[in-house]
């Protein structure tokens, strides 16, 4: 298995995720409801986020700094964070769901770039058996997390 396959499938269920936030944001009532779920959202990316981080995109970092994507990146997960803390710390149900939906369509934007940008770039300059070792340290990574 490679670290690629390994980060599809975490945003296969993102999406599901996603797509439930999108489904159920709109009925709550309150802030502290919405607030809740924005919390849950940034805890879940943070740490998908830095083990995207650390395993794919830092021993990529001069390739997108050359197709000009680097800070294009770090931005949108500037704007993804940003947007959750402001769900979190607004008064009223109506902003925090503005900013947590904000959060979830740039979320998508974001992982639909990594699907096409990101992931073939690593799939295509980092070896067979690089992208399995990066995969063995995700696994690592998850074992430690759950025990």
């Amino acid at each position: 298995m490679k670290i690629t396959d390994a980060l599809r499938a975490e945003h296969v269920v993102f999406h599901n995720l996603f797509d439930y936030l999108e489904r159920t944001a709109p009925k709550l009532k309150t802030a502290a409801e919405i607030r809740a779920l924005a919390r849950l959202l940034e805890f879940l990316l943070e740490a998908h986020s830095r083990t995207e981080e650390e395993l794919v995109v830092a021993p990529l970092d001069h390739c997108f700094e050359q197709i000009g994507q680097r800070e294009t990146f770090h931005q949108e997960h500037e704007e993804i964070d940003a947007s959750l803390t402001r769900a979190q710390t607004v008064r009223t149900a109506k902003q925090a769901r503005a900013h947590l939906m904000a959060a979830v369509v740039s979320s998508r934007k974001h992982f639909d770039k990594e699907e096409r940008i990101v992931f073939p770039l690593a799939e295509q300059l980092l070896t067979a058996k690089t992208l399995a070792r990066l995969w063995q340290t995700w696994m690592e990574q998850r074992d430690r997390a759950i025990a």
